[in-house]
C-alpha cells in the first residue's frame, strides 16, 4: 500500500500539489475530530458544555500542539537524509525521533494531568464551566502518548514522500471517532470527557495501522541495533529541529492562553462564539496549512539532494497558488460562515452566532497574510532553520497576548477577532526577512560564487 517517493524530480508545482492533496484531505479529516466533538457537545449537551471545550482549547493547543510541531520537526532530518540517499542516517534520525517522542509524551501527560485544574483556575475560567473543562483536559492529556505516536509516525512516513497512506488511516479513525462520540455522549451520557475519550480511542487505531504498515511494507524503516547509535551531531540536529518546532507551537499557544483569559472575562457566550468560529476557521485554513506542510518535505528533500533552483521555484509558485486559494476561502467564509456556525449552536443563541460571524469575517479578509506565513515559515523550516520559526512564534505570542490585554477591554469581542490577524502579521515579518536571506544564499550556492564572505554565509545559515 505504501511507497516512498522522492520529491526531487518533476515540475515543482505539480509535485507539491500532488503531495499536498492527501495532506489536505488529512487535515480536513483531522478537523473532523474537533468539529464532531464541538457539534455533538453543543447540540446534545448544551452551549455551556461547548464553552467548556473552548475554555480548555488553548491549554490543549499549548501541550498537544507541541507534539504536532515536534513531530514535524523530527521529520525534517529524516526527509533531508532520504533526499540525499543516505539511508543509514535516515534510520538513525528515525530512532532518535522515537526516543525524543517518548520523552515529550511522558512530560506532557504528567504536566497536563497534574496541573489541568490549576491552569484553568489561573485563566479565570467561569465556575459553571470548570468541571467539564477539567474533565476534557485530563482525558486529552492522558491520551498524549497516543497523539504523539501518531503525529510522529505520520511525519516519518510523509518525510519519505508518502502522504497518502497516513490519510487513509486518518479517515478510518475519523469515522470511528464520529461513531464513538455519538455513543459515548448520546447513549452513555459521558459528557465532554466522553468526547475526548472517543478521540483518543479512534486515534489509537491510526497508531496501530502506522506500525503495521512500517513492519510489513516499509523495510527501509526497520531499525537494527546499529541504528540506535547516533553519530556525532545527529542527536543535536534532531533535537534542535524537533524541539524548536514544538516550542514554536507552544509559544503561539501561550499567546492564545492570554487571549483566552480575556475572552473568559467576556462571559460564556463569548467563549462559545470563539469556540464555534475557531472550528470553522480551522477547516477553512486547512488548505493553506497543507501546502505549508508539503513544502517542508519538498524543501528538505531538495536541500538534501542539492537541487537549489527547485526550492526557489517551488516556493514562489506555491506562494502565488496559496494567495488565490486564500481569496477563494475568504469569499466562501463571507457567504457560508454563519450557516456553518449554526451547526454547532442552532437557533437558540442568536447573539453567539452574531459574534462568531464577526470573528470569521475579520479573519477571512486577511487570509492572504496567513497564506504567506504558512509558505515562508515552512520553507525556512525545511531549509534547516530553527531560530527564525521560534522567533516567529514569539512574535505571535506578543501580538496575540497584546490583543488580549490591550484591545479586548476597550473593543470587546472585536479585540478578540483581530488578535489572530495581528499575530500573523507579527510572525510574517521575521519569516519573510529570513526567506529572502536564504534565497540569496541559495542563488549564491547554485552559481558557485565566491564573493560572499564566509561570516555572512554563516549568519545566513542560522537565519
Amino acid at each position: 500500500m505504501s511507497a516512498t517517493r522522492s520529491l526531487t524530480a518533476g515540475p515543482p508545482l505539480r509535485v507539491i500539489v500532488a503531495f499536498t492533496f492527501p495532506l489536505l484531505i488529512g487535515n480536513l479529516f483531522q478537523q473532523v475530530y474537533q468539529f464532531t466533538d464541538a457539534a455533538v457537545v453543543g447540540r446534545m449537551v448544551g452551549v455551556d458544555a461547548l464553552a467548556a471545550v473552548g475554555a480548555s482549547g488553548s491549554l490543549v493547543f499549548l501541550l498537544i500542539g507541541f507534539t504536532f510541531g515536534a513531530s514535524t520537526g523530527l521529520g525534517i532530518p529524516v526527509a533531508r537524509a532520504f533526499g540525499a540517499g543516505d539511508m543509514g542516517a535516515m534510520r538513525r534520525h528515525v530512532a532518535l525521533g522515537i526516543l525524543i517522542s517518548v520523552g515529550i509524551a511522558a512530560a506532557i501527560t504528567t504536566v497536563g494531568t497534574v496541573f489541568a485544574e490549576p491552569m484553568l483556575v489561573a485563566m479565570q475560567t467561569p465556575a459553571a464551566l470548570m468541571a467539564d473543562a477539567t474533565a476534557f483536559l485530563r482525558v486529552t492529556f492522558w491520551a498524549a502518548p497516543i497523539t504523539m505516536a501518531f503525529n510522529y509516525l505520520a511525519a516519518v512516513i510523509r518525510a519519505l514522500g508518502d502522504s497518502r497512506t497516513p490519510l487513509i488511516f486518518l479517515i478510518v479513525s475519523c469515522v470511528l471517532n464520529v461513531i464513538l462520540v455519538m455513543v459515548f455522549i448520546g447513549s452513555f451520557g459521558l459528557g465532554v470527557g466522553g468526547a475526548a475519550l472517543a478521540t483518543a480511542l479512534a486515534q489509537c487505531t491510526s497508531v496501530i495501522a502506522c506500525l503495521t504498515l512500517i513492519a510489513t511494507k516499509m523495510p527501509i524503516l526497520r531499525l537494527t541495533r546499529a541504528d540506535w547509535r547516533a553519530l556525532p551531531g545527529e542527536l543535536g540536529e534532531s533535537a534542535r529541529s524537533g524541539m524548536a518546532m514544538g516550542f514554536q507551537m507552544s509559544v503561539i499557544a501561550i499567546g492564545a492562553i492570554v487571549l483566552q483569559y480575556a475572552i473568559n472575562g467576556l462571559g460564556a457566550e463569548a467563549v462559545a462564539a470563539t469556540t464555534a468560529s475557531l472550528r470553522v476557521d480551522q477547516i477553512a485554513v486547512a488548505p493553506l496549512a497543507s501546502f505549508g506542510m508539503a513544502l517542508t518535505t519538498f524543501v528538505a528533500q531538495n536541500r538534501g539532494a542539492g537541487h537549489l533552483a527547485r526550492i526557489r521555484t517551488g516556493v514562489w509558485q506555491v506562494t502565488l497558488l496559496t494567495w488565490g486559494v486564500a481569496l477563494l476561502l475568504g469569499g466562501l467564509i463571507f457567504v457560508f460562515g454563519t450557516a456553518v456556525v449554526q451547526i454547532f449552536i442552532g437557533d437558540a443563541a442568536p447573539h453567539v452566532v452574531d459574534l462568531a460571524h464577526q470573528y470569521l469575517v475579520i479573519n477571512a479578509a486577511l487570509y492572504p497574510i496567513l497564506a504567506s506565513l504558512f509558505v515562508l515559515r515552512n520553507a525556512v523550516q525545511g531549509l534547516g532553520s530553527s531560530m527564525v520559526p521560534t522567533l516567529a512564534g514569539f512574535m505571535e505570542l506578543v501580538f496575540r497576548a497584546a490583543a488580549g490585554l490591550l484591545l479586548v477591554g476597550p473593543l470587546g469581542f472585536v479585540g478578540v477577532a483581530v488578535a489572530a490577524p495581528l499575530a500573523w502579521i507579527g510572525a510574517l515579518v521575521p519569516v519573510a526577512i529570513a526567506w529572502f536571506r536564504w534565497r540569496t544564499r541559495l542563488l549564491c550556492e547554485e552559481r558557485g560564487c565566491t564573493g560572499v564572505p564566509a561570516d555572512e554565509l554563516g549568519s545566513l545559515a542560522t537565519a
